[in-house]
């Protein structure tokens, strides 16, 4: 059974958004659930800092050795940091996805897309939980 924290946000691509208590800065990564589906995780492409996405938009890719798999913007924003830590131990995503394997910052555009995304009981409901 995936860990889907109460106080996360959710994309039904599998994304999750953090509030960092930072103005309209976001943590944004993939859910528990995602990295136990993809296995293990071996390369992360991320964006440059100062990339603007739009929601939905393709941030990156993900590859594991099962696959590989875009990532997507669950809301529109400018990238502020990167996960550099990511380059040297991609496998970040799969032993800590929420804390030490986030993936990038967001300045989100508008604070009010965040709650269009899915709560976790929403998510829970998407994954069969």
């Amino acid at each position: 059974m995936a860990n889907i924290p109460a106080d996360l946000r959710y994309t039904k691509e599998h994304e999750y958004v953090k509030q960092t208590g930072a103005d309209a800065i976001l943590q944004i990564g993939i859910t528990d659930y995602a990295q136990g589906e993809l296995g293990d995780v071996v390369y992360v492409e991320l964006p440059k800092v100062g990339a603007v996405l739009g929601r939905g938009d393709v941030f990156g890719t993900i590859e594991a050795v099962k696959a590989v798999s875009e990532l997507y913007a669950p809301v529109a924003g400018t990238v502020t940091d990167v996960n550099k830590a990511l380059e040297g131990d991609p496998a970040l995503v799969n032993r800590d996805p929420y804390g030490a394997g986030w993936m990038i910052k967001l300045r989100a555009k508008s604070a009010t897309e965040v709650d269009q995304l899915l709560n976790s009981e929403a998510y829970k409901k998407q994954i069969g939980q």
